[in-house]
């Protein structure tokens, strides 16, 4: 009698209905969950948000979006195979610089911040394209992986908000120093302390 729970259950939720199409890494959900994985994704894509912020306006939506878009292409280039040199050193520095240009005292320009993390993203969209298995369902597993990063990127840009509405004065220095710690954090991963 204890079994028939677990087999009516099994005949109400069928394997069908879950993300996972059976084999981790071809799905909604392995997509989604990858950028989660490593702390050097979640600094970088966070501090992209906070970014947006300081500089405003049109950067809120710009910059984020240069971010996916750049991220997608390095995923086609991690997805073909091709050799992109050093691509794990450049997400580290990609942290670095990201938490550097928030730390810095006068924010980059729109244009100058969207070649900053435009040239990053192609390496953390590279790392999720030669992480992905030959046979994934590749629009689902794009689809979450922007989906994530995506809200890594408000979730910067909501951080950042409350902060300076707290005290538009020492909220913005708040964030900087965030910013700051955010680049000690890609020195640390950079150093493999992480």
């Amino acid at each position: 009698m204890r079994k028939f729970p677990i087999v009516a259950a099994s005949f109400l939720f069928p394997a069908t209905a879950f993300a996972h199409s059976g084999a981790p890494g071809h799905d909604l959900a392995y997509g989604f969950a990858h950028p989660l994985g490593g702390l050097d994704h979640v600094l970088a894509m966070v501090a992209v948000g906070i970014l947006a912020t300081l500089i405003g306006r049109r950067a809120l939506w710009a910059l984020p979006l240069s971010f996916v878009a750049m991220m997608v292409a390095g995923f086609g280039l991690g997805m073909m195979h091709l050799n992109l040199p050093l691509a794990e050193l450049g997400i580290a520095v990609s942290v670095i610089a990201i938490g550097g240009a928030i730390a810095w005292a006068g924010a980059p320009s729109l244009p100058a911040a969207m070649a900053l993390v435009g040239l990053f993203s192609v390496f953390h969209g590279y790392a999720h394209g030669i992480e992905a298995p030959a046979d994934a369902s590749v629009l689902p597993f794009v689809a979450g992986f922007v989906t994530a990063t995506a809200l890594l990127h408000a979730l910067g840009v909501v951080s950042a908000l409350a902060a300076v509405r707290l005290s538009t004065r020492l909220g913005r220095s708040f964030v900087r120093a965030g910013g700051g710690l955010v680049a000690l954090g890609g020195v640390g991963i950079l150093l493999g302390w992480f």
